[in-house]
């Protein structure tokens, strides 16, 4: 980790996944004079963005033709950034410096997504590339402490809050999901390899079926990372979809941790937050 943007190298190289996060990184980037190039992840990475910077296009299993790519490049430091579905391994076309660490990639596999995420990273730097985190690179793009919105948690909201903090501590060290849904100090739902966006749609799909009958405005969807994890990767992400999302749950807000979640796009998920009425605070770590 490093301790401030004077000590990152530039250019920076971004290995981007899918979603608006590996280009608002970029863009934090270049407003501070540090030049990025995009290494987009083929089947992942939206394309149309990537006119505006230096990339590349790689392929996961690829990772000797990438190695070549960051060094010609000279991007001795690495963020990877954006989403990604954990591929099947019989989905990996495999290069031959691939082939040579295969036995690491399998042991990474072995595990949740923060310990393959992790067990990647180390094939990297033992490779003489240093990985770092967006909380290094792009600290702007991270939620700060306090509530954005003019709704604001009332202290049931609050009482929620605490209790998902705590369901979520729980679920740590099985690298599951990070975030809960507590409705009236009822945790009522748990993410799993749906994502938040498929947690928020089953949530209002059993609000419509009665399942859930609390009232319109209850409840609060709480994200925060898991305790222990490599902070480098995979931190939570909220944005305008999910202010949409929490609103057809009939949610009363979102409450994320400070400093370790990103936001996409935070005016506009402000803006649909207000409109819908919802809270978005940033709770301390």
């Amino acid at each position: 980790m490093t301790d401030g943007a004077q000590e990152i190298s530039s250019p920076v190289g971004l290995i981007a996944g899918g979603g608006a996060m590996p280009f608002a990184v970029a863009d934090s980037l270049l407003a501070r004079g540090i030049v990025p190039v995009l290494f987009a992840l083929r089947g992942a990475c939206d394309g149309r963005q990537l006119g505006r910077f230096r990339h590349h296009w790689i392929s996961i299993g690829q990772y000797g033709r990438a190695k070549k790519l960051f060094r010609s490049e000279g991007c001795r430091d690495l963020v990877f950034i954006g989403t990604l579905a954990r591929p099947a391994l019989s989905e990996i076309r495999l290069d031959w410096a691939t082939l040579r660490v295969l036995p690491k990639v399998w042991a990474a596999f072995r595990g949740g997504d923060d310990h393959l995420l992790s067990g990647v990273g180390r094939i990297f730097e033992r490779d003489g590339f240093r990985l770092l985190g967006v909380k290094d690179v792009a600290p702007d793009i991270l939620m700060p402490e306090g509530c954005l919105t003019r709704a604001v948690p009332t202290p049931d909201a609050n009482t929620d809050i605490a209790l998902a903090r705590e369901v979520l501590a729980a679920l740590s060290p099985f690298d599951i999901g990070q975030a809960v849904i507590v409705i009236d100090r009822h945790v009522v739902g748990v993410e799993d390899i749906e994502g938040t966006d498929g947690l928020l749609a089953r949530i209002a799909g059993l609000r419509e079926k009665g399942r859930i009958r609390a009232a319109e405005k209850r409840g609060v969807l709480v994200k925060a990372p898991k305790r222990g994890q490599d902070l480098r990767f995979d931190l939570p992400t909220i944005g305008p979809g999910t202010v949409e999302g929490a609103a057809r749950a009939k949610l009363a807000g979102i409450a994320v941790v400070a400093g370790n979640t990103l936001v996409a796009e935070p005016q506009v998920m402000i803006e649909k937050a207000d409109a819908h009425g919802l809270f978005v605070t940033g709770v301390p770590a």
